[in-house]
């Protein structure tokens, strides 16, 4: 994901800065370990959605030439080894791995993919000991969301508002996604570089529930850019979830992140390219 922009939101106490530094010792480095190759398969894709005429879309999202070596960001959403994360987390993989910190897992996975939006379930994965809650509805805008994951290698949470939904084409003449476009307020720990490794983690709203998968982001205009929660649910299904709890604050929110990172909840989703 690119480089957003960010605003003054407080100050996090001391021991939560701490925490935060610990966090960020332990995730210094790639994850190591042993791959497992994947099967897949496509649901919702038997109703593609054209692109966009250029006037309405809303942004452009790069993608590589060609797949690479890539570190992203997963979550589970129930107890029994299913893991929501971004579709091009995963995509060209040869080989996926779900790991946290320095230990990884040598799983074999099967991936359901969406056929319209930037999201993927990860199924066979790991067990968890707790799993996050997906919301019913879409949040209405100026909605405070909560991005989780790992951008650059490194444990963070970043505190955005929903400006809306909007259109957004991967890749030029790629296929178009509808996506909820957030505007990016502060970041926790504070950092200046880019998100890349954020995709493919939740963005929560003030509930405590996952309102989206974390797409992409626009340096440029300070944006972050996520699924819309109607596409897992169709993903996903429903059931299996933990009860949400309402998340008080950025405070709140980071020592809940800090939680779901000890537990399991919250991992690194590693691709390896042939």
């Amino acid at each position: 994901m690119a480089r957003s922009r960010r605003g003054g939101c407080g100050v996090l106490p001391l021991v939560l800065l701490i925490a935060l530094v610990w966090l960020y010792n332990q995730f210094d480095t790639a994850p190591a370990g042993d791959r497992r190759r994947i099967e897949r398969s496509v649901v919702d894709g038997g109703n593609p959605r054209r692109p966009p005429i250029e006037s309405d879309t809303d942004y452009v999202i790069e993608q590589p030439t060609r797949a690479q070596d890539s570190v992203g960001t997963g979550f589970a959403i129930d107890r029994r080894g299913r893991w929501l994360t971004a579709q091009h987390v995963v995509d060209g993989c040869d080989r996926l791995g779900i790991a946290t910190g320095p230990q990884s897992a040598e799983e074999s996975f099967r991936v359901v993919e969406s056929g319209s939006a930037d999201a993927a379930m990860i199924e066979d994965g790991l067990s968890a000991p707790k799993a996050l809650a997906l919301a019913d509805e879409t949040p209405r805008a100026g909605a405070t969301g909560y991005h989780m994951g790992f951008p650059a290698n490194t444990p963070a949470v970043v505190q955005s508002i929903l400006i809306g939904e909007a259109n957004a084409l991967r890749g030029a003449g790629g296929r178009a996604e509808p996506t909820l476009a957030w505007a990016e307020e502060a970041r926790f720990p504070d950092f200046d570089h880019a998100l890349s490794g954020i995709s493919g983690g939740p963005t929560l709203d003030a509930g405590g529930r996952v309102v989206g998968v974390n797409s992409a982001g626009s340096d440029r205009r300070g944006r972050v850019l996520t699924t819309r929660p109607d596409v897992l649910r169709v993903l996903a299904g429903s059931g299996g979830a933990d009860t949400a709890t309402p998340i008080d604050g950025p405070e709140d929110a980071v020592r809940r992140f800090r939680q779901w990172l000890s537990d399991g909840v919250i991992r690194q989703i590693v691709c390896d390219v042939d």
